[in-house]
């Protein structure tokens, strides 16, 4: 039976700033790894322990796979790509969403934030953060790189990598874990579940917290619940994710 778990990465620096972060690189705090290294421990306990790991090109994502191993105590082989990463959120990154609330109104900063189609303002040059000309990036083809995205975007540039990749490893029994982030993460929920565009908006990702999917032969879901449900810890992940919505208070 093919086995998905879904971690998204422990707390980053910029999370623990409340900074608009997408595809800026920032690394873990010591409370991120101590989520990690924790994440590892939850995987053990249940007796899941990954096959393989697919992680995106980003430092939080990779140190958190990366630390999951150390907790496990094994090789387990990490694969990464960009199509895992988090959502590019343009020239809204780095700027406090607090502040970010009060410059352009709660409603627009939420139908940014959550909007299924909608993207942020397109990333300037003159943004001391812009990520674009990273070395991180110098394969990925120039007009593949994105200046914004709306999570319809992540669905779009994610599926491809889902269909050629990392179902290949599900199909042939493996469990795999993918560390990524909290849109990536969002955008995969939503092509597995088929939740609807409205119904997305609602769905929070905790850091730290594994979720499970039992799949069947053709990589659905073997039983319907609610994402939240899915966690190895469900009740935490609820109080976790309140956490999460709440970010531009």
């Amino acid at each position: 039976m093919p086995t998905l778990i879904l971690l998204r990465h422990g707390q980053s620096e910029w999370n623990q700033q409340n900074l608009f972060t997408g595809w800026y690189d920032c690394d873990l705090t010591d409370i991120g790894i101590k989520e990690a290294l924790n994440a590892g421990k939850l995987l053990n306990e249940a007796g899941l322990i990954p096959d393989v790991t697919y992680s995106s090109l980003q430092k939080r994502a990779i140190k958190t796979a990366e630390l999951v191993n150390q907790s496990l105590d094994k090789k387990i082989p990490i694969h990464k790509n960009w199509r895992l990463n988090e959502r590019h959120y343009g020239d809204l990154t780095g700027l406090n969403k607090s502040d970010a609330k009060i410059k352009f109104g709660e409603e627009k900063i939420q139908e940014w934030r959550r909007g299924y189609n909608t993207p942020p303002p397109p990333i300037s040059p003159e943004n001391h953060f812009n990520p674009n000309d990273d070395d991180t990036y110098m394969n990925v083809p120039k007009e593949s790189i994105p200046l914004s995205e709306c999570l319809a975007d992540v669905v779009d540039r994610l599926i491809p990598y889902w269909d050629s990749d990392i179902s290949a490893d599900l199909k042939s029994g493996k469990k795999v874990l993918i560390a990524a982030h909290g849109n990536s993460l969002r955008a995969l929920c939503k092509h597995l579940d088929k939740i609807e565009n409205k119904e997305i908006v609602k769905l929070n990702i905790p850091t730290g917290m594994p979720f499970i999917y039992e799949l069947d032969n053709e990589l659905n879901p073997k039983i319907k619940k609610p994402v939240l449900e899915r966690a190895i810890d469900p009740e935490t992940a609820r109080i976790q994710a309140e956490s999460v919505k709440k970010q531009t208070h």
